[in-house]
């Protein structure tokens, strides 16, 4: 008897340790996730293959080979400690989907990427920025907290990625991407199932504040460049410019690094990092550039010196109105919002791919990348049959 989806996601939150799932970016616990699939893939008669940074496949061919695929997926990584549904459910829901569909005029593809996450490399969308050709030498030589770089990580599990600007594979007609919507919004609504609009735009910076190291007793406060002050100032200053500008959000999710690190010495030097986003460009653009003038201006005014570099900027992405419509189709009555999380559907949708997103239910407040992340089977259930019902529209065109 063939497992159900609640089964197969019960599965995969089962691999890795700890509390909650636990599957980091390229590690052998992704690996093993990846590989499972890849098996529930084949009993379901995909033709299954994997690309140089080790995004799956799962192909259920059409009647016209040579017309372009239409993609329905999302990633199996996990951040620590995180909920059962995040990613897993977009590719189980596309796996079931398309297994209940049988073969359609055009191909349909079941596709996980890996690290959408990106906390270990500090890198997000690795597997969809490769597959578009958008991974650079300076990308792979990022490192995790272990001095692992993500081209040994690569490699450590056989695969070899040369970066370039060619897709890995064909490019698609257009990408469907289901996700817990991790938020409160469609619970307050009453609502299963809900249709994106568009996706937050994002920006990822490192800022180094400089001063003066000293001693912690001896040294007038009238006269201290304490570089963690300056760090306390800015990140004082950035949530005041996020709550200014409409819908932005700036989180400061990693410890402020100080220097030398020893309680009695006035800090040198701090690092801090951010993620910044906002639902447009003009306001992505604004809160970064008032971000910046913060940073140098928290640095100044305790004469210290302050280096704000951006490491990533994902722009905005609006969903394809096609897309919506035959989403909204397959689910009637599902409300229309916009997703504040980033998904792998904004870096296709920013290559020019038409891409839809379809929202299910979170419970428990819209909690996500925690173990008490929720999701009634009931709406899982439904997403299924909503994603098949757009799948059968799309690839019959």
């Amino acid at each position: 008897m063939r497992l159900t989806i609640h089964d197969r996601l019960d599965d995969l939150y089962r691999i890795g340790d700890g509390e909650g799932a636990n599957r980091p970016a390229l590690s052998v616990a992704e690996e093993e996730a990846h590989r499972l699939v890849r098996g529930w893939m084949e009993q379901a008669g995909l033709e299954t293959s994997v690309d140089a940074v080790g995004n799956l496949y799962g192909r259920l061919v059409g009647f016209d080979p040579s017309a372009p695929e239409i993609w329905c997926g999302s990633h199996l990584d996990s951040v620590p400690q995180g909920g059962k549904f995040d990613g897993a459910l977009g590719v189980l829901a596309a796996l079931h989907a398309v297994s209940d569909l049988g073969p359609q005029a055009r191909t349909i593809t079941v596709v996980a990427f890996r690290d959408e996450e990106g906390w270990r490399f500090r890198g997000s969308f690795l597997g969809s920025r490769g597959v578009i050709g958008d991974i650079t030498e300076a990308d792979l030589a990022k490192a995790d907290r272990d001095g692992t770089t993500v081209s040994e990580a690569l490699s450590l599990l056989g695969y070899t990625y040369q970066p370039t600007l060619d897709w890995l594979t064909t490019q698609p007609r257009c990408y469907l991407e289901a996700h817990i919507e991790q938020g409160p919004v469609l619970a307050a609504a009453g609502a299963s199932l809900g249709v994106v609009t568009g996706i937050v735009g994002i920006a990822k910076a490192t800022v180094v504040f400089d001063g003066s190291a000293g001693h912690a007793g001896t040294t007038p406060m009238r006269i201290r460049q304490d570089a963690a002050a300056c760090a306390a100032a800015f990140q004082v200053a950035a949530e005041s410019i996020a709550r200014r500008i409409g819908d932005a959000v700036v989180t400061f999710g990693m410890n402020t690094l100080v220097e030398p690190g020893a309680a009695n010495v006035i800090p040198r030097r701090a690092t801090v990092t951010l993620d910044a986003r906002a639902p447009d460009q003009q306001r992505l653009d604004d809160l970064i550039g008032q971000l910046e003038d913060a940073a140098w201006k928290a640095a100044t005014e305790r004469d210290c010196s302050a280096t704000f570099g951006i490491e990533m900027i994902i722009d905005p992405v609006l969903c394809s109105a096609d897309l919506q419509v035959a989403l909204a189709e397959a689910s009637p009555g599902a409300p229309l919002l916009p997703s504040g999380a980033g998904h792998d559907a904004q870096i296709l949708g920013a290559a020019g791919v038409p891409v839809g997103m379809l929202f299910v239910r979170s419970l428990n407040g819209g909690i996500s990348h925690s173990p008490a992340e929720a999701t009634d089977p009931n709406d899982v259930d439904l997403c299924v049959i909503a994603l098949a019902g757009a799948l059968r529209a799309l690839a019959s065109a």
